[in-house]
């Protein structure tokens, strides 16, 4: 199995992230400076990661939300989904727990589409249609005529990397599965600090190229093998493209 990284190595069987880092970059692990950008370097690789690679494993669902009679809206905390992927309505009414009603998909469409159809809050009825109004508010229509419960179903951005003091996630599915993929990431940002690489007269200007290339290679070979576990490989399989099979699948 591939050895992942933790933090500071606390997790069996990982080592340390902030040791490796420093090894590559040549600074002291200890360093106030190196410290100081930590936190921002997790936070760099991390993001560039998620947007990189359509994860299998950050969505989610959640049924903690309901419909009001007669409005349109439903409101979900900031930030609790990156990108809303579906609504389902749960029949009958007064039931939460989809597997113990009937899960009715919605369909989305746009808020001219929504304004000019149901746009009067005389119109109501069981909804059929969503659409997103801003990253925490989805509009549906017609307007709800009972107290539906809803099943959201989206992208989420996982917890980022700590130290196991401040944040008590020690370990990712990104540090843990991903080791080389993140190195490399963190290592462009670090490259940014100790070298002027957006001129030709930095010190270094073709370090962070070396590792954005790489990052690249990485980065290719991941979002593969992410789209075999969703039967988005070729052919729409989980099988990888063979380059001796004939005929070929895709």
């Amino acid at each position: 199995m591939t050895t992942g990284l933790s933090y500071t190595g606390s997790v069996s069987g990982t080592t340390s992230y902030v040791d490796q880092i420093a090894t590559m970059a040549v600074v002291d692990a200890t360093d106030p400076a190196f410290l100081v950008i930590l936190p921002q370097m997790i936070a760099y690789a991390e993001n560039r990661i998620y947007r990189d690679v359509d994860f299998l494993f950050t969505s989610t669902s959640s049924t903690a939300y309901s419909l009001t009679v007669g409005t349109r809206s439903i409101i979900v905390p900031a930030g609790t989904f990156v990108v809303p992927e579906q609504i389902n309505l749960i029949t009958p009414v007064g039931i939460s727990n989809p597997d113990l009603g009937t899960r009715v998909p919605l369909l989305p469409t746009t808020k001219e589409f929504l304004d000019a159809v149901y746009g009067a809050s005389s119109s109501t009825g069981q909804p059929k249609y969503w659409v997103p109004f801003d990253d925490y508010t989805f509009l549906v229509g017609p307007y709800p005529d009972a107290a539906y419960n809803v099943e959201i179903v989206g992208t989420i951005r996982p917890q980022s990397l700590g130290n196991g003091t401040n944040n008590t996630v020690t370990s990712t599915f990104i540090s843990l599965y991903l080791p080389d993929l993140f190195i490399m990431a963190s290592m462009i940002y670090i490259a940014a600090y100790q070298r002027n690489f957006s001129s030709a007269l930095g010190n270094d200007p073709q370090m962070p190229i070396t590792y954005e290339t790489q990052y690249q290679a990485l980065l290719k070979s991941a979002i593969s093998e992410e789209n075999r576990k969703k039967f988005e490989a070729s052919a729409w399989s989980s099988q990888s493209a063979s380059t001796t099979a004939t005929p070929t699948r895709g």
